[in-house]
């Protein structure tokens, strides 16, 4: 059989490297073809050693002398920036994983969807910002989005080929952070370091800041609602300490499927790079559910984890206020991981510049794009207060 070309972008993050750890695993099935990271040039080196990709893209011209310099004399072509970007997206892969974090992996989603190609799709934001646009793509050019995140790996599974309309409800599942049985006044206090223990998983820094706020929650809301074609009133979220199950549908007819899993990325990468093959799991990864003992479920706490209550409103509004909420978080949460604003902060910030905007429909890249720029700069042009007004 021959084996599937893969670009890995965000190869250096904590999703790239479960990913390369699963390909790994593959080797007669899947060959990399390219590997992108943003600025550890040291991991992408050995990582470049092992598995001898095609093609390479870096942050920036800088990190590219530094990988060359690294490397000694390396025989693969190195890119860097957006194009770098891109270029890996769309050169002879057949199936992207974009693991990238943030808004940057818009516009490599964009270059493998327009080539048709299949993104394993961990890149939330780009479908909270761009939905509409990534849609239209799908439809135009035949590419596959088949879902990375836990929780929508779950929900594909759950949903397979029902018809939408048989789905009344689906549950996203959340473990409730580091902060789950914390009081309010305790959690506005909260330091970096507590905010990054999370309880059940190992991810990178921006996106475990979003689990303690619960803001990844409400991204995944609006993701959902765009891969499964579901309205926001279809959509619960639900707090599950334990982790195991990772989301729920219920169907029209009152029947409820789950999917339930360790808690490991390797499974939902393993699932998204065979779809819709199954193979044996080469990992110790199965779950024992004597071990687990019980499954608990509770309603989030909208006073503590007000992030995701704005978050339920934006998905409710739509228009550009999606782009404003994930620019936000974005420049949110940088500065809170530098300990130049307080974690309670946070909510402040992205609450102001929901506030502040004035709503359109944008219709092109372009128009998105912009939107984006505008809520950054507006934000980083703020001087580095410590306290803002309540």
């Amino acid at each position: 059989m021959k084996k599937k070309r893969v670009s890995v972008l965000g190869s250096t993050g904590s999703i790239g490297k479960q990913t390369l750890d699963v390909l790994s695993a593959f080797k007669d099935d899947f060959e990399v073809v390219g590997l992108a990271a943003g600025g550890n040039a040291q991991l992408l080196a050995e990582q470049i050693k092992e598995h001898s990709p095609r093609f390479v893209s870096v942050k920036d011209e800088a990190l590219a002398r530094e990988l060359k310099s690294i490397l000694k004399d390396p025989i693969i072509e190195i890119f860097w920036g957006d194009i770098g970007l891109e270029f890996v997206s769309s050169c002879s892969c057949d199936i992207v994983v974009n693991s990238l974090v943030g808004s940057l992996g818009l516009k490599p989603t964009i270059s493998a969807l327009s080539h048709g190609k299949r993104v394993a799709f961990a890149n939330k934001e780009t479908l909270v910002i761009a939905g509409n646009l990534i849609n239209d793509l799908l439809q135009k050019h035949n590419g596959e989005i088949i879902p990375l995140d836990s929780e929508h790996v779950a929900i594909h599974q759950c949903i397979k080929d029902i018809p939408i309309e048989k789905v009344k409800k689906v549950v996203l599942t959340a473990s409730g952070g580091p902060f789950r049985t914390w009081a309010k006044e305790d959690i506005m206090k909260a330091t970096k370091d507590q905010a990054l223990k999370h309880p059940t998983w190992v991810m990178g820094q921006k996106i475990t800041i979003d689990s303690a706020t619960l803001m990844n929650k409400g991204l995944e809301t609006i993701e959902a609602m765009q891969l499964f074609n579901l309205s926001k009133k279809q959509i619960d979220v639900f707090i599950h300490p334990q982790s195991i199950v990772h989301s729920a549908v219920e169907f029209i007819d009152g029947n409820i499927i789950a999917q339930l899993g360790a808690t490991d990325m390797r499974l939902p990468i393993q699932y998204s790079l065979f779809y819709p093959e199954r193979k044996e799991l080469p990992f110790n990864l199965f779950c024992d559910l004597l071990s687990v003992g019980k499954l608990e479920f509770e309603a989030p706490d909208y006073e503590k984890f007000p992030c995701l209550k704005l978050a339920y409103e934006v998905a409710s509004s739509g228009k550009s206020y999606p782009i404003v909420l994930n620019a936000a978080n974005e420049v949110a949460v940088d500065l809170f991981l530098k300990e130049e604003i307080t974690f309670s902060d946070i909510y402040k910030l992205i609450s102001n510049s929901i506030d502040s905007h004035n709503p359109s429909e944008p219709h092109s890249l372009e128009e998105i794009l912009e939107i984006d720029r505008e809520t950054r700069k507006k934000l980083q042009d703020l001087t580095r207060v410590t306290v803002l007004k309540s």
